[in-house]
């Protein structure tokens, strides 16, 4: 697994190995153990999936407030996503800047966005599914969007 940093202290682009043969390639997306040797102590407690039919659909921007903040572990399974996070952390010396990227199945990358950061996404495929961990419960009263 390697780990990229980015602008945004915190959000991290996580790059898990493929082993490839001609049949295919094995991939381990999360491993808590691995995680804890680079430092990533997330406790993810549930599994999201969404499918976008049309290219263009947007989704987001989304946030959590405490005590209902999410982490969320992002990758695409079918298609292409841009993946927009922006800081919203009151005092950050970063709060109001974004990082984007985009995900694709291809590309195997993952975005780890730590809680106190707006995130959304817009497809630039048809028919494009991300997968996404959180690490904590959604919260219908906690739950807010720009």
């Amino acid at each position: 697994m390697k780990v990229q940093e980015t602008n945004l202290p915190g959000v991290l682009v996580l790059q898990p190995t493929r082993h490839g043969d001609e049949r295919g390639f094995f991939s381990e997306v999360w491993s808590s153990r691995t995680m804890a040797d680079a430092g990533l102590n997330y406790d993810f407690v549930q599994d999201n999936l969404s499918l976008s039919a049309e290219v263009g659909t947007l989704r987001g921007l989304h946030f959590q407030s405490p005590p209902f903040a999410q982490a969320k572990l992002v990758q695409c399974l079918q298609g292409c996503l841009h993946d927009v996070v922006v800081d919203i952390r009151k005092g950050s010396p970063t709060y109001g800047q974004n990082f984007a990227i985009d995900l694709t199945f291809e590309n195997g990358q993952q975005l780890l966005v730590p809680a106190g950061f707006l995130h959304g996404f817009v497809t630039r495929e048809p028919n494009t599914i991300i997968s996404y961990k959180v690490d904590n419960f959604y919260s219908r009263e906690c739950d807010g969007a720009v």
